[in-house]
């Protein structure tokens, strides 16, 4: 298994670098590892990858924070493909091309004439579970809007008995070349984007634009372990790529709603249990909640109140693999708010028994109705 450099010294910055030092270690690198200045070189390819994930990471505020605090973990199956390393360059070139445009020239970084795969869009949707179903798992049905290809027109985008023509502006290349002082920029041809082909006449249900919209249903496994703000990528379910491009991905947002008895803490969970002084005094067991079933507690004699009781094994999973979490249990002695004549009695010699100070009894108003009338207050 390879461990993974940090990534603040895979882009040689420091970790409170901005955003703008950021990018521009990234241009460097980018610039010194890119494929088309080394040829067939798989070293610099690996590098720029590296390079590449590093500031996929690094350039979002959200991603960066996770990184910190927890790592590479903490950015694992992330949005964005960083959190998971890039699959090939062109995964790169579609996340990062605006900036290798004025280095390299072209959409995504590589000069390439006419139409090219371009990968289809990713989308985005949030599902929620109850604590129970995060800790065991669990499958949902989710609904979508996405993009498929344009029935009418079989994807053209023409109108019927037509068909796109070469683009003029390009000549069906796909790209220009523009002139800025002593150097030639080669963009993305802006009549066309780079398809190389114009629609003259377009499809009256498509209006051009080849895709049209649907819904669709996808049963998507959610693994045990999952914790609010982390996200499960579908691969493939996203947008329809470009000129045979791959398509997009989906990525699921992970709600998980609060419990009324469990609170977590990563891995571990906490549980508060009411025992009355007495049972704290002396001691006693007790039946205590699981996320599933429950388990005999023993709480011995003399437990202060906020003692904790750790009950291993029976906390939350890692998502990634790790060992189980633990139950921590927290004894909350309960102090009664209403007394009966006899429990005050008995506190009331205990009390005396330990030399403690204790308010006076006092009484209630039927007993000084009844002292009123029998003027028992006169007899003492």
């Amino acid at each position: 298994m390879t461990t993974k450099r940090d990534y603040y010294e895979v882009l040689g910055v420091e970790r409170n670098a901005g955003a703008d030092d950021i990018k521009r270690a990234y241009r460097k690198l980018a610039g010194k590892f890119h494929p088309d200045r080394n040829p067939g070189d798989e070293t610099a390819v690996e590098k720029f990858k590296e390079a590449s994930e590093a500031f996929d990471v690094l350039s979002s505020d959200e991603k960066r924070a996770r990184y910190d605090r927890f790592g590479h973990a903490g950015v694992e199956g992330a949005a964005g493909r960083g959190g998971a390393g890039f699959q090939d360059v062109d995964d790169i070139f579609e996340a990062f091309g605006g900036i290798f445009g004025d280095l390299f020239g072209g959409s995504g970084g590589r000069r390439r004439g006419g139409s090219r795969a371009r990968r289809g869009d990713h989308l985005r949707t949030a599902v929620t579970i109850d604590l129970v179903e995060a800790a065991l798992g669990c499958s949902r049905e989710l609904e979508i809007r996405r993009k498929i290809l344009c029935v009418t027109c079989s994807g053209s985008g023409a109108k019927a008995g037509t068909s796109p023509t070469t683009c003029d502006y390009c000549g069906g290349h796909g790209q220009v070349v523009q002139s800025q002082g002593f150097f030639r920029v080669q963009t993305v041809c802006p009549a066309c984007q780079g398809t190389g082909k114009v629609v003259r006449d377009k499809c009256v249900s498509c209006r051009g634009t080849r895709y049209e919209s649907t819904t669709v249903r996808l049963d998507v496994k959610i693994p045990a372990g999952v914790d609010n703000d982390m996200q499960i990528r579908v691969t493939g379910e996203g947008e329809p790529g470009e000129s045979g491009g791959p398509p997009g991905d989906l990525y699921v947002d992970i709600r998980v709603k609060s419990h009324p008895l469990f609170q977590r803490d990563g891995r571990m969970l906490l549980c508060e249990v009411p025992i009355a002084f007495s049972q704290a005094a002396l001691g006693t067991e007790l039946d205590v909640p699981l996320l599933t079933g429950k388990h005999r507690l023993t709480i011995p004699a003399g437990t202060q109140p906020g003692e904790t009781f750790r009950i291993r094994g029976q906390g939350m999973p890692d998502p990634h693999g790790g060992t189980r979490g633990d139950l921590i249990v927290r004894a909350v002695v309960q102090v009664p708010k209403k007394l009966t004549k006899k429990y005050e009695e008995t506190l009331r010699q205990l009390a005396e028994l330990e030399d403690k100070n204790v308010s006076a009894h006092q009484k209630s108003f039927f007993e000084s109705v009844k002292e009123f009338f029998t003027g028992d207050d006169e007899a003492e």
